[in-house]
């Protein structure tokens, strides 16, 4: 891979200064303003918003992407913690990237997204999303739980640890 790189670069836009990983591909790209939406085999690189410069977002760490108009919008997640095995996330709020010329950047985001989801349910007793995910480099399936807003977050925690235990006993 680093010869081929060395050789054919490495596939990202020209301009877009994000640090790719040597075994990441990128897949697709689609300029945003003066920056660059990329889509990789590990993730999606998003222009920065308080931070200046890309910074990439992995898989399984995006909610939701939805395309409209000429726009993706995407929310992101972000671990806040365990539950034994299980991760708990928190969405941050959507954001939106206009797209001039979205390529394919919009049909390899939902794929890769959706992809990355094995299996998800809303437990509507305890009020949380459980969905099991696949990562980028990770052998197997992370379970994560997303509490919905304004329940009771260490019952949610409790009853996460319980269903990661179960799921650990099953896998054997």
């Amino acid at each position: 891979m680093k010869l081929f790189r060395r050789i054919f670069g490495s596939g990202a836009p020209e301009g877009f200064t994000g640090a790719l990983e040597a075994d990441e591909v990128v897949l697709a790209s689609a300029p945003v303003g003066s920056e660059w939406l990329v889509a990789t085999s590990h993730g999606l690189w998003v222009p920065g918003a308080e931070e200046p410069g890309p910074r990439r977002v992995g898989w399984h760490l995006i909610s939701k992407a939805t395309w409209s108009g000429n726009a993706l919008a995407v929310i992101e997640a972000v671990e806040e913690g365990t539950a034994g095995e299980a991760v708990l996330l928190r969405d941050l709020a959507p954001r939106r990237f206009p797209l001039e010329t979205p390529g394919k950047v919009p049909e390899v985001v939902h794929e890769r997204v959706t992809g990355s989801i094995k299996s998800r349910e809303h437990n509507a007793t305890v009020g949380a999303w459980f969905v099991q995910r696949k990562v980028t480099g990770r052998d197997g399936v992370v379970l994560q739980v997303r509490p919905d807003p304004g329940v009771d977050v260490e019952r949610v925690r409790e009853v996460a640890a319980s269903v990661a235990a179960k799921i650990a006993k099953l896998r054997g």
